[in-house]
Parts: C-alpha cells; sequence; structure tokens
C-alpha cells in the first residue's frame, strides 16, 4: 500500500496532546513502583548471575537497546548496579539524526561496554539498487524485507554466543504485548524483559528523578522510535506503536526482532 506522503513530509506536525516535554507531560509514577523497580533490578541482577561467562568468558547475557525511553532506563539500571551486561545498538543505516547523535552521548557516557551493529553494505546497496530507497512503501514484504537486512540480520549477529537477551518490552504497549512475561524462556534464547510490568509514567518518573538523557524526539510525540522513513509521531488516544509503519493495515506491526521463531539460537 502507497504511503501518504504528506504524513511522510510532515512527521513533526503539531498533534493534538499536551504541550511541553515528554518527562513533563508523562513522568507520574504508579503506586507500586517502588515494588516494580525491585522486581526489574532483581531481574538483571538474576540474569546477570545464570548467565555469567564461565572462566573469564563474556557474559552470555545482553541488552538490546534502541536508545528508546525503556531502554535508557534499562541501561540505567544496569549502570547503576554495575553489572557484566553489554549493551548493543542496531544503527540500522536509516535512524533519525535525533537517535544517532543520543547514540554518541550514550557510548561516552555508559559505564557498560556499548556494541555498534550495522547491516552488511553490500546487501543494503543490492536491495536499494533493485527495489528503490523507500521500497517499504510499497508493500509489506519489502518493508519487511528492508528489515531483514537492516536489522535482523545485524541482530543475529549482535546475538552470536549469547544464550539470553533483554528487551524493553512493556505489556502496555500494545495488544501484540499483553501478555509479555519477565522472562520468556519459550524460545531457544532466553527474552529478558525487566520493564514487563511497568506503565509509560513509571518510565518516564525513572528518566525524571535520574536525570536521564533520552531522545528528543520523545517530545515531539514519537513514544516509539525505530528508522526515520518508517516512524511518525502520534496524535492523543493513538496506540503507542500506531506511529510505526502506519501506511500498513496489518494489526500486528513487528520488524521481527520480537516474533517468536524468528530468531534461532546459535551453536
Amino acid at each position: 500500500m502507497s504511503a501518504d506522503t504528506s504524513s511522510q513530509s510532515n512527521r513533526f506536525a503539531v498533534q493534538a496532546q499536551p504541550g511541553g516535554s515528554a518527562m513533563a507531560r508523562n513522568a507520574e509514577a504508579s503506586g507500586d513502583y517502588i515494588i516494580k523497580l525491585a522486581e526489574a533490578q532483581a531481574v538483571l541482577a538474576q540474569a546477570a548471575a545464570q548467565f555469567a561467562g564461565e572462566d573469564g568468558s563474556p557474559s552470555k547475557v545482553t541488552q538490546a537497546s534502541s536508545l528508546g525511553a525503556e531502554d535508557v532506563v534499562i541501561s540505567h539500571l544496569i549502570n547503576s548496579l554495575k553489572l557484566d551486561i553489554g549493551i548493543f545498538v542496531l544503527e540500522t543505516g536509516r535512524l533519525h539524526a535525533e537517535t544517532l547523535d543520543l547514540l554518541e552521548r550514550f557510548k561516552a557516557s555508559s559505564r557498560a561496554a556499548v556494541s555498534i551493529y550495522m547491516p552488511v553494505q553490500e546487501s543494503v546497496v543490492q536491495f536499494v539498487s533493485k527495489e528503490g530507497k523507500d521500497a517499504m512503501y510499497q508493500s509489506i514484504e519489502l518493508r519487511k524485507a528492508c528489515c531483514g537486512i537492516r536489522k535482523m540480520e545485524p541482530l543475529d549477529r549482535a546475538l552470536q554466543g549469547k544464550d539470553a537477551w533483554i528487551t524493553g518490552l512493556r505489556r502496555e504497549q500494545s495488544g501484540a504485548r499483553a501478555e509479555v512475561p519477565l522472562v520468556d524462556t519459550s524460545e531457544p534464547r532466553t527474552k529478558i524483559n525487566p520493564l514487563a510490568n511497568w506503565t509509560w509514567g513509571d518510565v518516564w518518573h525513572t528518566i525524571q528523578v535520574n536525570k536521564l538523557d533520552y531522545n528528543p524526539l520523545h517530545d515531539q510525540f514519537f513514544p516509539s522510535i525505530g528508522c526515520e522513513p518508517c516512524t511518525r509521531a502520534i496524535s492523543l488516544g493513538e496506540d503507542f506503536r500506531s506511529g510505526r509503519w502506519w501506511w500498513e493495515d496489518e494489526a500486528a506491526k513487528e520488524c521481527g526482532l520480537h516474533v517468536k521463531h524468528e530468531v534461532e539460537a546459535k551453536a
């Protein structure tokens, strides 16, 4: 389905939402925030212990960070608890300038090691040459093919040798994620979701209290931030992930990173 060109070109249009920063609008902890914070800290500490490397080898668990608000909070917890957990970011080649700027600041400030994984350049060149730079707007199949090259293959490399990975999935994010567990062992590689029970207000309360650096696109009504051509701001009342691949009719909008059986464990 073709994209609405006006939506593409006007991604920073004023939205029907309250003004101010994302932190000012959203930082409101839930009544049981302290319990959920302790739960997240315990889950991360347990992951670091359970998946520790043997005899000086690297840890078998890593955090996948998109540099979104949830991932900023998780990285903060990993760093503040001084856990032996590395962090990786998928630099797809189509990220917003704001995300790239945040990545540079994050690399400079993080106690934990931060690794960057990029797509295979030859694969990108061949795909763009054949399908066009903005092929994602032509069909769901081409959009997912683009995600496969820019996200899935680099993710596979990032998870080589890992038995578990940590994500920012929350049940509140979408209907498709409503039953996300704290620890998911249903796949060959364990997925750990320390913020599964958190609200959006809990996330921003943590950012506010700890004065954490975050992507300024959140201030412009981007709760979920992916690649620049595939992300727009949302309006009041829209689903958290409605700004992702907004031109598609498909209800469950995922790139593949969090679809079961997409990533197989490596020997």
